[in-house]
């Protein structure tokens, strides 16, 4: 019995050290993918990086992980010349395998999510628009409001405004409903639904190529295609999946 009992003290203690040098090879593994998607996508900042799994050294032997979650800080999205960040993106990525020095990685499947939030779309809108939350029913089409200056509006999409027009239209306030959608790629596309009823004739166009713009989002991994966009109180979400996604490299 004595025997026995040391044989499992002895088994305990090498079990701990075993999950302790697990879980220290994990952290410092992730820490070393983290700076290579970093480099790779040109990120502003370091990404947080789960490997998930257990035990981590036997998926390590074989260089190919099950699962690896990601979030990604840092990732920007242009509109016309000019960025603005996005707000929130993860990944989720199936099957990573990874070269033995870590240089590259690529996930036979992923799926991502990203989040934009209206202050932000607001950021990449054309000159004098507001990008809002246009309320449930709306929301459920895929729809967003967009607000702004009749004049202002006009002027940043470069329509010249005749002064004998300018007292008429002077301090209107337009609203307009816009769908938005995705190309199957990182594009996102903004494209007007819905236009008020304008006071002058023939300005309805001139109103739609005010409001109308792409916002196309930079650093994701390479692979996935965001295909779908939900509109949500707090701003648009996006996702999507990929095959052979490249993570890093």
């Amino acid at each position: 019995m004595r025997a026995l009992r040391i044989w499992l003290i002895v088994a305990v203690v090498l079990g701990g050290l075993f999950v302790a040098a697990d879980r220290i090879a994990v952290n410092v593994v992730e820490s070393k993918v983290a700076d290579k998607i970093k480099a790779s996508q040109g990120l502003r900042e370091t990404p947080d990086v789960s490997i998930n799994g257990f035990p981590f050294l036997t998926q390590a032997m074989g260089k190919e992980f099950d699962e690896v979650d990601v979030k990604l800080g840092g990732v920007t999205a242009t509109a016309d010349g000019h960025s603005v960040n996005v707000t929130e993106v993860r990944a989720k990525l199936h099957d990573v395998k990874v070269d033995s020095s870590y240089s590259s990685a690529t996930a036979v499947r992923a799926d991502g999510s990203a989040r934009i939030s209206y202050a932000d779309l607001t950021k990449s809108a054309p000159k004098g628009a507001k990008v809002g939350y246009a309320g449930p029913e709306r929301a459920a089409k895929g729809q967003v409001q967009v607000t702004g200056q009749l004049t202002d509006l006009l002027e940043g999409a470069g329509v010249q405004v005749p002064a004998s027009l300018r007292v008429l239209l002077a301090g209107r306030t337009v609203s307009a409903y816009s769908t938005v959608t995705t190309d199957g790629g990182a594009t996102v596309k903004v494209r007007s639904s819905e236009l008020p009823k304008l006071p002058v004739p023939g300005f309805d166009e001139k109103l739609r190529k005010a409001v109308d713009y792409d916002l196309k989002i930079e650093g994701l991994p390479r692979g996935i295609k965001l295909d779908k966009v939900t509109a949500v109180s707090d701003g648009l979400r996006f996702s999507g999946t990929g095959t052979n996604v490249s993570l890093a490299g």
